[in-house]
């Protein structure tokens, strides 16, 4: 969720890092991006830019930035959302092609002015391609963030921290990073709710996972 205080410039540059992570097949990499119409133009134009930066190549060379695609499959999958979604009115910003070279690569792509009922908005693309969904202020931004199916986590970017924290505790996730990418800390509870799954694993709460707790009531 990107709200209209937010560093545009910070966030832009975390939002394709946090994308591209794992070339786009990570559980946590991001995958929806929230946008208050205000600064969706500008956020967009910022995004498409830095995008269309990205290094693309062997995932054995330190420069690179996005490798291929796991499998063939999996690379078709992504492509039908993505074209779907187009035929239903949603518009691409940059990419939305498989990469004319060795491999399964996948053009880093932004589709937009996606909607309800799309499969953008309520499937999950696995790969390097990032949903955009502008909403009008930030309660409805918290309606699309919860009106999912998955629940693992979110990212909240907003210069007033007493907002970001009431607004954190209306997030159906099991993590809420503020002006920061989703990402795993062993000294942190990391799991999900929803589809995304249920439990913790790391810090302490994860230790208790693998125990059975017993009660012993004594008069």
């Amino acid at each position: 969720i990107i709200l209209a205080d937010a560093n545009l410039k910070e966030a832009v540059n975390t939002a394709v890092t946090a994308r591209l992570l794992n070339n786009g097949q990570s559980c946590i990499a991001a995958k929806r991006f929230i946008v208050v119409e205000e600064i969706a133009q500008k956020f967009e134009e910022m995004f498409k830019a830095r995008m269309e930066k990205t290094i693309v190549g062997d995932p054995m060379q330190e420069e690179t930035e996005l490798g291929p695609i796991a499998r063939e499959d999996l690379l078709i999958e992504l492509h039908e959302q993505i074209t779907k979604s187009v035929e239903a009115g949603a518009k691409i910003l940059t990419g939305g092609k498989r990469l004319e070279r060795k491999g399964y690569y996948y053009a880093p792509t932004i589709i937009s002015d996606v909607k309800k009922g799309m499969i953008a908005y309520e499937q999950e693309l696995f790969g390097p391609a990032a949903t955009v969904i502008k909403v009008k202020d930030e309660e409805e931004a918290i309606f699309v963030a919860n009106d999912t199916e998955f629940g693992l986590g979110a990212s909240l970017w907003t210069s007033d921290l007493e907002k970001a924290k009431s607004l954190a505790k209306q997030i159906d996730s099991g993590s809420v990073f503020i002006n920061g990418m989703v990402k795993s800390d062993p000294r942190l509870p990391f799991g999900g709710v929803k589809l995304s799954g249920f439990g913790r694993e790391l810090s302490h709460y994860g230790i208790k996972e693998f125990v059975n707790i017993k009660t012993v009531w004594v008069k």
